[in-house]
């Protein structure tokens, strides 16, 4: 068995797990998802299923379906245990990432149908990070560390390195690694929300 065959397997052993810690989390109050942010990741990943199941894939469909499972349980969670995703900025993000799927189901060029979709997902980064900085005890960093993980093995994984096959697994690595590392920084830096910010006596 040869290196890359390690790395897929290895990869989508992680995506089957990695969303249980997050659940978990959600489910004990100590993480609040961001809404806006997993409508998007959930959206994709239910369009990543199908669109391997139209292809006739067998195998890959299993760390798909459970990240798409994942990911759903996730965002029914969120409608009552969850923050954000209705503010005018928010809808706007969400706007962007609709365009991003579009652009990923109809475009025919490879290279340009993954910028879509890197686009969409990044909008779901991008909505949920200020939350995040904010309050990083919010969310829960194993997730996004495992979710680097996921991303290398997927480089690792990759046949040939076009542009079109390593982009999105580069760009998966990149946001991954950019949400824990403000995870753990954050809370290294003891932030806290301002909310539980202890009252400064100003007499």
């Amino acid at each position: 068995m040869n290196l890359a065959a390690i790395a897929a397997g290895l990869g989508g052993f992680i995506t089957i797990f990695d969303a249980a810690p997050y659940v978990r989390d959600t489910l004990r109050g100590t993480t609040r998802p961001h809404r806006g942010a997993w409508l998007i990741w959930t959206s994709l990943s239910l369009v990543a299923l199908a669109s391997n199941d139209a292809d006739g894939a067998v195998w890959s469909r299993l760390p798909l379906a459970a990240q798409a499972i994942g990911c759903v349980a996730i965002l029914v969670l969120a409608i009552r245990r969850g923050e954000g995703g209705v503010s005018p900025p928010e809808l706007a993000t969400l706007g962007v990432a609709a365009l991003g799927v579009v652009g990923w189901i109809t475009l025919s060029d490879p290279t340009l149908a993954t910028a879509a979709v890197i686009v969409a997902d990044l909008m779901g980064g991008l909505m949920m990070l200020p939350k995040t900085w904010r309050d990083p005890d919010s969310e829960t960093a194993i997730t996004y560390v495992l979710g680097t993980v996921v991303g290398v093995c997927t480089l690792i994984a990759v046949d040939g390195w076009k542009a079109s096959l390593i982009a999105y697994p580069l760009y998966y690595v990149v946001i991954n690694l950019l949400i824990s590392a403000v995870i753990i920084g954050r809370r290294r830096a003891g932030a806290r929300p301002e909310s539980l910010a202890p009252a400064v006596d100003e007499s």
